[in-house]
């Protein structure tokens, strides 16, 4: 994890400093004094190589200083209160998608080249065309403005998070369904799931005690990178409907070159995505017995 979240930061911290403008710049040309001022109580007035290592040293201390944007902040103060808004946001929307994307996918799987299969797995192609920040406003437009339904945007209600988590939720949905597809067409060719049928199990029970356990094993490897992806993904979705997450604040401080800012947010990101990964790999071992963690 040490290695790649250096090579994360660095990547980070060099490319942030490369873009063109910077965390000072505005329409409004403030005074050269002042500015200077600026710059040197952030220390951006000395080399970049001192100010790279200073960055290593305070992001060891998981320290990443004020914002640019609000200087009465720390980074660390707003990755805290942000994150579990998009984690709920991103909660709500992974556990729609498996609800919805696992039947799917084990019906079209045990109704391999039918009508059924090709409708489901039609929508799910359809799901993963259609990209958020198409489908937000279309559902804002037809739900909300239209039927009045919903509430369009903002984070007030239970009713609030409908669109949100539909918007975040509909690609993983095919995702899910289409690798729920896959394994279990692989799992119910196997040995072991003709001998159950043949000893006259209901297939309700070969399903779900038999051929789901190992079926399901594309998606749980899935699950690691997604619940990340899903998180991070609701950056456009937060923008769409106003949630008050951290994909806000990451956005916002790209635009603003808000430097602190955007490297507390990745490095927090990938650490998170790291730590995902390791309880996925753990969880392998509880679904297939023939996995062992050495």
């Amino acid at each position: 994890m040490i290695p790649t979240l250096w090579a994360i930061g660095t990547l980070t911290f060099f490319i942030m400093r490369l873009a063109p403008g910077g965390p000072f710049q505005s329409e409004r040309e403030i005074p050269a004094g002042v500015k200077a001022q600026l710059l040197a109580k952030y220390g951006l007035d000395q080399p970049l190589h001192v100010q790279y290592g200073r960055f290593l040293a305070n992001a060891a201390r998981l320290d990443f200083g004020p914002s640019y944007r609000f200087p009465a902040r720390q980074v660390r103060e707003i990755i805290f209160e942000s994150f579990p808004v998009s984690a709920e946001l991103g909660g709500w929307a992974l556990l729609l998608s498996l609800l919805i994307g696992v039947p799917i996918g084990v019906i079209a799987a045990q109704r391999q080249n039918t009508a059924v299969d090709f409708a489901s797995m039609g929508l799910a192609l359809a799901g993963v065309s259609i990209p958020n920040f198409v489908l937000g406003p279309l559902l804002v437009l037809s739900l909300s403005l239209t039927l009045f339904l919903f509430p369009p945007a903002l984070w007030t209600g239970p009713s609030s998070r409908v669109l949100p988590v539909l918007t975040l939720s509909t690609a993983y949905v095919a995702y899910i369904a289409r690798l729920t597809r896959a394994g279990m067409l692989e799992v119910l060719r196997q040995d072991y799931i003709r001998t159950a049928r043949a000893k006259g199990l209901p297939e309700r029970d070969v399903i779900g005690k038999h051929a789901l356990k190992l079926g399901i094993l594309p998606v749980v490897s899935y699950l690691g990178p997604a619940t990340a992806r899903v998180i991070m993904g609701s950056i456009v979705v937060e923008s769409i409907f106003a949630v008050p997450g951290l994909g806000r604040h990451l956005v916002n401080a790209a635009f603003n070159r808000d430097y602190t800012m955007v490297l507390g947010v990745v490095m927090f990101y990938a650490a998170f995505l790291m730590m995902l990964n390791l309880v996925v790999d753990v969880a392998y071992t509880w679904l297939d017995p023939r996995v062992e963690l050495g």
